[in-house]
């Protein structure tokens, strides 16, 4: 039996919810919590749930956002001599983009 959590809302988290992913999931969720600056299971919930998942921005964001994008900038160097895009990586493009124009409307 898992030990009973109360979150700050002051709710019992006792329910353990397991599912299965494949390799190449778990590394985008991974990648896409690395970003949100959440915990797993907030990232998680918010999503199931609807809600939208708010960055807050800290160095630990910043700095996973700045490796990201030196992996985008690489893998766009690498399509422009040839090679194909994929999938993956228009979809890591445009969440980066989502947070980074979040991060625009909250300084202006």
């Amino acid at each position: 039996m898992s030990l009973k959590n109360c979150d700050n809302k002051n709710r019992w988290r006792s329910k353990t919810i397991g599912f299965r992913v494949s390799p190449e999931e778990d590394e985008q969720i991974n990648r896409y919590v690395k970003l949100s600056g959440l915990t797993k299971q907030d990232y998680i919930t918010r999503r199931l749930t609807h809600k939208d998942v708010v960055v807050q921005g800290n160095p630990r964001v910043f700095k996973a956002l700045r490796n990201k994008l030196a992996e985008v900038l690489w893998e766009l160097q690498r399509i422009e001599t040839g090679g194909a895009v994929n999938d993956e990586l228009l979809d890591l493009i445009e969440m980066i983009s989502d947070i980074l124009g979040g991060m625009k409307e909250e300084f202006e």
